[in-house]
């Protein structure tokens, strides 16, 4: 019964993770049985091919599931790129195509504006089902949003190319000070992922937003995103659209009990 238990519990970890790993893992159960396989090396390498395959179907099926994937390999050449290949190896890495395009024309403007200017994308959904959860992410479940890395400089005020405060780009908060404003503050909601990881703060190096950049990658997003391509909504911290001067009506607050927006920028189209 305990056996059964724990395939169950890996199954479901493995759905919530990467959305194709529960089947790819009773697969590969199935056929180590058939095969007699026995130790545990044998049983991880024939799960981690089929994961493989899994993987490889997905992104050749996704597109007619109207979702095509960002890839996780860049050459010196791109501008927009994915900030880790972990996205990739989870597979939530995959937009509608629109979504892919407006992607692409912001890392364009942004390289034209400013040449040699990359733009980093991090979280996008998975390949399959609507409505389908990318776990800690309330929305991120029908093709049609995006995160992107905010633009970083050093602390003394140098442009860093393609860099994140953390290795995957989220959870390197810019933090408030005095007198910004606060819209949850002094509430205690248990049910919640608008995590502080305060105790990773310290771990991740003292970069500061290039305002320059970001601003003008917002402004694009309000202006050309809105009416090219359908951009409905940004989310960003309160005390970080009041810093950078934003005032646009499609620049959001995502609310109390969603992530904190002030270690990226989410967009969402029609």
């Amino acid at each position: 019964m305990f056996r059964y238990a724990l395939h169950a519990l890996i199954v479901l970890i493995l759905t919530l993770l990467t959305q194709i790993g529960g089947i790819a893992y009773l697969i590969a159960l199935a056929a180590s049985r058939i095969f007699g396989m026995r130790r545990f090396p044998a049983k991880l390498a024939i799960f981690l091919v089929f994961y493989a395959g899994a993987t490889f179907a997905a992104n050749l099926a996704a597109p007619m599931f109207g979702r095509v994937p960002l890839s996780c390999i860049a050459s010196a050449a791109d501008r927009l790129v994915v900030r880790s290949p972990i996205y990739c190896l989870l597979n939530r890495n995959y937009v509608t195509p629109g979504v892919r395009d407006l992607a692409k024309a912001l890392a364009a403007h942004m390289d034209k504006e400013f040449p040699g200017t990359v733009t980093v994308a991090l979280d996008a959904n998975f390949p399959f089902v609507r409505g389908f959860p990318l776990l800690p992410h309330l929305s991120h479940a029908d093709g049609k949003k995006l995160d992107f890395a905010y633009y970083y400089k050093d602390v003394d005020g140098a442009f860093l190319n393609g860099a994140t405060r953390s290795p995957i780009g989220y959870f390197g908060f810019e933090q408030p000070v005095p007198g910004d404003e606060l819209p949850c503050e002094g509430r205690n909601d248990w049910l919640t992922t608008r995590w502080n990881f305060d105790a990773l703060q310290s771990l991740f190096p003292a970069y500061r937003i290039e305002e320059q950049r970001t601003s003008a990658a917002i402004g694009w997003l309000t202006s050309e995103g809105v009416a090219k391509f359908g951009l409905q909504k940004i989310f960003i911290e309160p005390h970080l659209k009041n810093a950078l001067g934003i005032t646009d009506s499609h620049i959001r607050f995502q609310g109390c009990r969603a992530a904190r927006h002030d270690d990226h920028i989410h967009i969402q189209v029609d």
